[in-house]
């Protein structure tokens, strides 16, 4: 096994441990129908925790699933391609 195909391995790793959980999935739905979201509006809109939705969107954004904007004062979140792409695939195990 070459080193490359190793690295292709990981990056998958790493996007599968990032969607890995159901609250990511539903913070990944959301911003589907409602992008540009802040983390206080995902927390408020899903009735969970800022910290809770703050860690969540970090681990989404480390696995590429999930780009974050300045907008001023706040940060900004919505899908990227790949997340896209991940929450279709999720949708077709429902």
């Amino acid at each position: 096994m070459s080193k490359n195909n190793n690295l292709n391995y990981r990056r998958i790793e790493r996007t599968v441990k990032g969607f890995s959980n159901h609250r990511r999935i539903q913070i990944m739905d959301l911003l589907f129908k409602k992008p540009e979201l802040s983390v206080a509006e995902i927390s408020d809109l899903l009735k969970i925790n800022f910290k809770t939705a703050s860690q969540h969107i970090t681990r989404l954004a480390f696995a590429g699933l999930i780009m974050k904007r300045s907008d001023g004062t706040s940060i900004r979140h919505k899908l990227t391609p790949l997340g896209e792409s991940v929450l279709k695939f999720c949708r077709t195990l429902e």
